[in-house]
């Protein structure tokens, strides 16, 4: 690491964790329309920090949803082109009484920020702007050329994105594609990521009669839209957690035994994991360790059961509806829309008699996987290792990032996932925080890499 570089770092933490608090305190919420103002707000506040970081033709693009917000400096001449990528949204606060502060409140405790997009993904997106920044200040100029593109629809699948990348696909051009939206191997352990599942998902509305009614009057003689929702859930795993969908598995790419030996040569820790999770027991299909039932199986599961009176006591009420929220990961070579195909027969043949069912479709993404031996790859984990000196693990993750796989389709050039956050830091609960030890160590490990860039 360049000493200047470092000092630099040191002098600046106390301005960038302002900006940074700054940034996160804007409620950027992509699925609910009443922060429809918060989310162009974001974009806004990431035009000025780019301008402000000395990047050239920065712009809030209009897109079919919330814009994107694009930037470049072009100006190494004979060297790569990095784009870049992030995103500004950030999921819905709920259940807001868990959480310890208020979300878009930002607060330090224990060498942690807290706050809702602290890791996923305002802190590591954040991250890049600062070390390119860092550089063009220090060094004067940047070792490659460097690309932006930062999206306000992540979390609710990226619908609009493909899009534009189809439409800008010139303008995007470049040797390879960093993204910070993923995680390390554990706390000092720094990893680069080489696969994503997949996404799909839906919501089963079940309409019963007209309008809720009494259960004294009407119990034991019509159907109860939460108990059909019931069943229509239970239906989707046996007692073992395996999916009973038909031809849910037959597309799956299966694991290598090279990669199953690699993974227990990590020594992962399952009790120590399920502590941690306040389990005691952990569950899943038969045949895989957590690990691979984690990274390498796809997986069907309820994110929301709704319907009925929750509030306080009782009220004896059959509703008129009730529902579900499904989402599956998805692995190579499984697609969203054939997937949904085959929840739709499942449903329809699992369906309980005396209520009539709605599906309606939602994020979709395919899974992500690539070479880990390709050069771009292991400059990045040697980039760990210099800063955080250990070796670095390349694993493949159980969430998805839709756009990976259209990045890899669309511009046919290298993706390179190299994240910051851990898996304990609440993304997408109550009380995300990000570990300010990775967002120091990230700023020198994305400024060393960078110039490792320079050589592809």
């Amino acid at each position: 690491m360049n000493l200047e570089l470092d000092q630099y770092f040191e002098q600046q933490r106390d301005s960038h964790l302002d900006e940074l608090k700054e940034f996160l305190r804007i409620p950027s919420v992509s699925s609910l329309n009443v922060h429809k103002d918060d989310v162009r707000h974001a974009a806004s506040w990431l035009e000025k920090a780019l301008t402000k970081a000395g990047f050239d033709n920065v712009a809030v693009e209009e897109t079919g949803g919330h814009p994107v917000v694009y930037a470049d400096w072009l100006h190494a001449e004979g060297k790569p082109t990095v784009l870049v990528y992030g995103h500004y949204d950030v999921q819905p606060v709920d259940p807001l009484h868990l959480w310890e502060t208020e979300p878009f409140d930002p607060q330090i405790r224990d060498n942690k920020i807290f706050a809702r997009g602290a890791s996923d993904d305002k802190g590591q997106t954040f991250m890049h702007i600062k070390a390119a920044e860092a550089l063009l200040k220090q060094e004067g100029r940047l070792p490659v050329n460097m690309k932006f593109i930062i999206e306000g629809e992540e979390e609710i699948g990226s619908p609009s994105l493909p899009a534009y990348v189809e439409a800008n696909k010139e303008r995007l051009t470049a040797d390879l594609v960093i993204i910070s939206d993923t995680g390390m191997y554990g706390p000092g352990r720094p990893a680069v990521c080489y696969g994503l599942r997949g996404l799909a998902g839906i919501q089963i509305d079940v309409k019963g009669p007209k309008g809720d009614l009494h259960s004294g009057l009407y119990g034991g003689a019509i159907q109860n839209p939460l108990h059909a929702i019931a069943e229509i859930v239970a239906s989707f795993h046996d007692k073992d957690g395996t999916v009973q969908v038909e031809g849910f598995y037959e597309d799956v790419r299966p694991v290598t035994e090279e990669e199953r030996a690699a993974y227990r040569e990590l020594s992962f820790d399952t009790e120590a994991e399920k502590r941690a999770l306040g389990i005691t027991e952990d569950f899943g299909e038969p045949g895989y360790s957590f690990i691979e039932r984690t990274w390498v199986r796809p997986t069907l599961e309820a994110n929301g059961i709704f319907g009925g009176f929750s509030g306080e006591g009782i009220k004896t009420v059959i509703p008129a509806e009730a529902g579900a929220k499904i989402t599956c990961r998805l692995v190579p070579d499984q697609e969203p829309e054939d997937i949904i195909s085959k929840l739709r027969r499942h449903i329809d043949t699992h369906k309980p008699a005396g209520v009539t069912v709605t599906i309606t479709e939602f994020d979709k993404g395919n899974p992500f996987i690539t070479p880990f031996d390709h050069p771009a790859i292991q400059a990045a984990g040697k980039s760990y290792e210099k800063v955080y000196g250990v070796p670095t693990v390349f694993t493949r993750m159980g969430g998805s990032v839709p756009i990976v796989a259209e990045f890899d389709k669309i511009l046919g050039i290298p993706v390179v996932l190299m994240g910051f956050g851990l898996s304990s830091e609440n993304f997408h609960a109550p009380n995300e925080h990000f570990h300010l030890e990775n967002f120091d160590k990230g700023l020198r490990v994305i400024s060393d890499y960078l110039h490792k860039a320079a050589a592809f």
